[in-house]
């Protein structure tokens, strides 16, 4: 384990140290959760760099996608494919805790990183393999990306039909950030049960098992059920984003309590009294009926007048711009907005840890790294001398 930590000492996961070899999303943001619980991330890139630092961007010189994903971690380029840069790579796996990587399943073996080369090196080594489609299987070997996971698994099916569209893919791939939130949990779950027997082990998910798992309320077929049922959780169409006099609000009135409210504050008190629409079934029904006449009343205020008049009350939002959160009273009141470094962008506010630790809070994260910037640092810290590093970098082995 390395001394140097990304964070302040005192973080959940201070002292564990991690291997990143993923590149784009899921990987590397899974990754950078585990720093924000206190581990020192090691992102290790090959010379070209993770393909998320090439994505377009409004940001000049960096991808905002990657400066997001990579927060709190250090960089160092080996090209895996050189056999001295590769000795240098098992110097680091030795000494780590975790190794993660995003290949296809064949990869690793060619490379001679697979879990079974590594655990002779470090059989205390937790292994995590995130893959788009699993181990095995005819697809195994396939890239596997969000959207084209969202499409296969019905999450754009549903969200086409949830707008009376053909299929959609929801933006702001879903699929990626809940397969970090399973790569994060996995990785710790393992560390507990080598705390507990000091045993090392590999363990993996995939994209496909990703989209299936955040789709467990649909994705249930009893016996007695035709291939065709309704699938969706759904508490009718009065619960959804509706148009006010400026701007749009979400309305969640399912229950009897919320209904009786949202009816008083719209001052349409005769529909909380009508036994036609009584229960969230009949809303449900009766939507056609119901719709046009809470429209009306929403059309005498601002989306942001009937949420405050809602607060407490009836579940609501007015529809933001993702900017207004930055300076949210709420989101400031719970200390989500950081202000970070970064070697080429300067200064930027971006989300801090995604949990609270009362008893080991750890310090703020880290800015994400340029391409290579602790390459010798780290290899320096792991006992390589600094005439091998520069013979590295004279044959490209590192960067």
């Amino acid at each position: 384990m390395t001394t140097e930590n990304v964070l302040a000492p005192g973080g959940p996961l201070a002292g564990v140290t991690v291997l990143d070899l993923t590149s784009y999303l899921a990987g590397p943001y899974g990754c950078a959760l585990l720093a924000d619980l206190g581990a020192d991330v090691i992102k290790v890139e090959a010379p070209e760099g993770d393909m998320l630092r090439r994505y377009p961007s409004t940001l000049e010189g960096e991808s905002r996608a990657f400066v997001g994903a990579n927060r709190g971690k250090r960089a160092i380029v080996i090209n895996l494919k050189d056999e001295a840069g590769r000795d240098a790579f098992y110097r680091l796996v030795e000494r780590a805790d975790v190794l993660v990587q995003n290949f296809r399943p064949s990869v690793p073996a060619r490379l001679k990183i697979d879990y079974a080369t590594l655990r002779d090196r470090n059989p205390r080594l937790i292994y995590f393999a995130l893959t788009g489609y699993g181990d095995g299987g005819p697809l195994c070997d396939q890239p596997g990306f969000d959207q084209v996971l969202q499409t296969m698994t019905g999450i754009a099916a549903f969200q086409g039909a949830a707008t009376g569209s053909p299929p959609q893919v929801v933006v702001g791939s879903i699929v990626d950030y809940y397969a970090s939130a399973l790569t994060a949990l996995g990785i710790t779950a393992a560390l507990h049960h080598r705390a507990r027997t000091g045993e090392g082990q590999y363990v993996s998910t995939s994209l496909l098992r990703t989209a299936l798992t955040m789709q467990a309320c649909r994705f249930v077929w009893t016996h007695r059920e035709p291939r065709e049922v309704n699938r969706e959780l759904t508490p009718g169409r009065t619960a959804g984003i509706h148009p006010t006099k400026a701007g749009y609000l979400y309305i969640s009135a399912h229950t009897e309590r919320f209904w009786q409210a949202l009816c008083e504050i719209l001052e349409v008190p005769e529909l909380a009294h009508d036994r036609r629409y009584d229960t969230m079934r009949k809303r449900a029904d009766r939507a056609d009926e119901l719709l046009p006449r809470i429209h009306a009343a929403l059309a005498r205020r601002t989306a942001l007048e009937w949420e405050a008049l809602m607060a407490g009350r009836v579940p609501s939002a007015a529809a933001r711009p993702i900017e207004d959160l930055f300076d949210h009273p709420q989101v400031l009141a719970e200390g989500l907005v950081e202000t970070l470094e970064h070697p080429t962008l300067g200064s930027y506010r971006t989300i801090t840890r995604p949990m609270h630790f009362a008893n080991t809070p750890g310090g703020s994260p880290k800015g994400a790294p340029a391409l290579g910037q602790h390459t010798e640092s780290v290899l320096i810290e792991h006992g390589v001398a600094p005439d091998d590093i520069a013979e590295l970098r004279r044959r490209g082995a590192i960067g």
